[in-house]
Formats: structure tokens, sequence, C-alpha cells
């Protein structure tokens, strides 16, 4: 495992490209003291049409490097490597190699943002092929309310579109309203955007859904939700170092992810080129 020098210990968000870059800048916004650490495995995305096994050996060598390079905790901002991956990864690897280290998903808080959000208890969900076919939304959303409707619906299209820049053209327009129309028939009020890259789309989204749909960005809840659980984990909070520095990692370093990179988190980002 490669160790980069000047690690220093850090919060990791790990995204198998760089829609996870939206949910750090949140938790930056949130919680602006501490030292973040970001890895996108750009050279392998999308995980969303790749197998559960594929994904889950992906991730694990994503955090062996977040791990070795001063991560006290990461977050799976990929829902597909949090809907396949960790689970497992908790129960099993982690305590075996990582006793004392934590990783946490993006499914729970925004499961429990849709149950709280939800008037008429009808979900709706637009996610990868991978995060929809394992039933992970579902499963969590019925955790919390068992008598909850939930539709979901794959948008295989989507990652594509904000992976190549064009989230604003008049195609991706036309693709989002076909995603969302099945929804909307189904008379979902609340609509989790269950991938990472669709908080780049969330405008557009908002405009295909209508006002009358709630939207619950993971941009927006994750970074609540870990300030809260903070302040229910003391010992873990305290060791993480408090520098504000953020470091960004990708797997294939490319003009785009400096360009759209930046244009994601608000402020330009300078990434380094690593190999898992």
């Amino acid at each position: 495992m490669i160790k980069l020098k000047g690690k220093q210990k850090s919060i990791g968000v790990f995204d198998s490209g760089f829609g996870g870059i939206n949910i750090l800048r949140g938790i930056v916004r949130e919680l602006p003291e501490y030292n973040y650490l970001y890895l996108g495995d750009t050279a392998r995305t999308p995980y969303g049409t790749r197998s559960r096994e594929i994904v889950y050996e992906f991730t694990k060598q994503a955090i062996d490097f977040m791990f070795a390079n001063g991560c006290e905790l990461v977050i799976l901002a990929c829902n597909t490597a949090s809907s396949d991956a960790l689970r497992k990864l908790q129960q099993e690897y982690l305590p075996k190699r990582y006793p004392g280290k934590k990783i946490l998903g993006v499914l729970v808080p925004a499961t429990e943002a849709a149950v709280d959000s939800t008037r008429n208890r009808r979900v709706g969900i637009i996610a990868t092929e991978g995060t929809v076919k394992s039933n992970a939304f579902v499963d969590e959303l019925i955790k919390l309310d068992s008598g909850i409707k939930v539709f979901q619906n794959a948008c295989p299209l989507l990652v594509p579109i904000v992976e190549a820049g064009e989230q604003n053209s008049k195609a991706a327009k036309l693709i989002l309203e076909a995603y969302i129309k099945p929804l909307k028939k189904k008379n979902v009020d609340t609509l989790i955007l269950g991938c990472t890259h669709y908080g780049i789309l969330e405008r557009r989204i908002k405009e295909a859904a209508g006002s009358n749909i709630t939207i619950v960005s993971e941009a927006i809840v994750v970074p609540r939700k870990l300030k809260l659980y903070f302040a229910r984990h003391p010992e873990i909070e305290s060791v993480i170092g408090k520098k504000r520095s953020i470091r960004f990692y990708t797997t294939d370093l490319t003009d785009k992810f400096t360009t759209l990179g930046s244009k994601f988190f608000g402020r330009a980002v300078k990434a380094e080129k690593i190999t898992l």
C-alpha cells in the first residue's frame, strides 16, 4: 500500500468519481476546522454497473489507501459502495484490519431525512443500476417505517452526463424528465438523490420534479448527520487534525477532474494521481 509523505489525521471522503466532491463541499462548509482527504477512483468509474464483488474489492483498496494515509474516519460518498460494500467492511474487514477506525455510508442519513420529510409516505429514489438492484435504500426506509411505499428508478445515463460536464445541456434536461416522470406518476412527494453525482444536477432535478416533491440531497443531510455523529463520539472527533487542510487524490488525473472538481467544490482543486 502506497503511503504518502506528510500524512495527517483526517476525515476521508471516497467516491468512484468526483461527484463526492459535492458532499465534501457540504461537509467542509458545516465542519471547516478539520483536515480532509478526498479520493476519487476516476480510472474505474462508474461503479454502478459493476458486480457487488468488484465494488467491494475496489472499495476495500480505497479505504486501505485512505487509512494508510492518515484517515481516522472514512465516508463512502459513493452510494453503490455504501449499498454493496459498507456492511461487509464494517462487520468483517475493519475489526480484523483496522480496529478503532470507522467507515460511514450515506444511505442512512438520506433515508432518515426522507422519512422525516414525506407526508403521504410515498418516496421515490433515483440511483445507479447497482444501487437500485441492491434494494439498499428500500430496506433502510422500511426499517424506519414499515408502511412506507418506495419506488425506484435506475438512471444509468446520469453519471456519464455529469462526468462529461454536460449537466446543463438540453439532453440532460430531457433525460432527467424521462427518468423522473414514472416516479411522478406514482405520486411520490419525496425524492432521494441516490447517487453523489446527482447533487450536481439538483437544480435540474427540482425543475423536472416540480414544486410538490421534496428533494433529499446527501450533500445537505450528510454534513448535518456527521456533526451529530461527532457530538456522540468525542473519542473519534478528538483525534482528527484541525489544521483545515484538504488533500485531493484521484486514480486518473485529467483536466476534466481538475476543471469540474473545482467547479463542484466551489474553489480550485489540485489533485495528485495515485494507484490503488
